[in-house]
Order: structure tokens, then sequence, then C-alpha cells
């Protein structure tokens, strides 16, 4: 699927092997997101890829987002993260990668999506509220896990909010 915005002509795609590199790259360069192993980012391009996404314009990945259906909730999207490569926020992006993830036949059944947001990570809360506002459908926002559930003498993660949107379509 390829989509036109500021002039860019964006290439959505599956994401493959080849792609786990990037993805790293472009998390690497977003403070707010929690950068995880290189090797898991090939994991979630090799074996998460109906879930996720990858955005590209031209050779440069300017966007990903990683997710799963939750094995205990078949009906649910759970996002893990979302990227967006500074020069292209602001264009709706995150949004159209959420919507590229639903189109596709594997995710048919998904009536939620699932994410966790720190109350720090203020671009995902609006995005994750903003998504819900633009489907009206409603967006439920509880604790998942507190600053006492991560280890380490200092609690230097803060608390994870889920944010679950739906019933969707």
């Amino acid at each position: 699927m390829q989509t036109t915005a500021k002039n860019v002509n964006y290439q959505f795609s599956k994401p493959e092997k080849s792609d786990g590199a990037s993805a790293y790259e472009l998390i690497e360069d977003i403070p707010i997101l929690d950068l995880n192993s290189s090797y898991s980012y090939l994991l979630w391009c090799e074996y998460f890829n109906e879930t996720s996404v990858v955005v590209k314009d031209g050779e440069d990945t300017v966007g990903f987002i990683s997710g799963f259906i939750n094995p205990s909730s078949p009906d649910t999207l759970f996002i893990w993260q979302v990227a967006v490569a500074k020069s292209e926020r602001g264009q709706g992006l995150a949004t159209k990668m959420i919507d590229h993830i639903l189109e596709r036949r594997f995710c048919r059944d998904v009536k939620y999506i699932e994410a966790t947001v720190s109350p720090s990570n203020i671009p995902s809360q609006k995005l994750f509220k903003g998504y819900a506002n633009s489907k009206d459908v409603p967006c439920d926002i509880s604790v998942c896990f507190s600053e006492d559930d991560f280890p380490g003498d200092e609690n230097d993660h803060e608390q994870e909010n889920t944010f679950r949107i739906g019933p969707l379509k």
C-alpha cells in the first residue's frame, strides 16, 4: 500500500527480517520509547509481521509498529511499540499504520486494541485517545504495571497504563 502525504510516497508493508536493524535504529532515536535488544526487533519482523508494520520513504524507515494478537484474547491486537521518525511526526502516520495492520485479513477478528503507555509518554496517550475518538469508540485506561512491579532497588521505570480501545467495527 502506498500513501502520499507531505509530498512523500510512503510504502507500508509487513516487516521482514531485513527490517529488524532499521526498526531498532528508529526506536533508538526516540528517547521516550524503551529500546529493546536488536534481537527482539529481528523476532518482531520475522515472527510477528502479520500484526506489525514498517513504513519506508524510499530506503529510509520512517515508521514501525510492533504488535501481536493476545493469545488469551484473540479479538485483541496488542500494540507493543509505535515509532515515527521525528521528521514525519504530525502527519497522521501512526494512525495510518494502525489502520494498515487492522485492514489485513489476519486481523479480521480484532475488535479491540490494547497498549501500555507510561504517564510521561504524552504522544502515545494522544495517539490512542485520538484513535478511539476518530472511531467513535471508548478508550478505557487502567493500571497494568505499577512502579513496584518492575525489578530493581530503584524504581526507574514508570507505571504502565493499559489503553483499551473498542469495540471496533
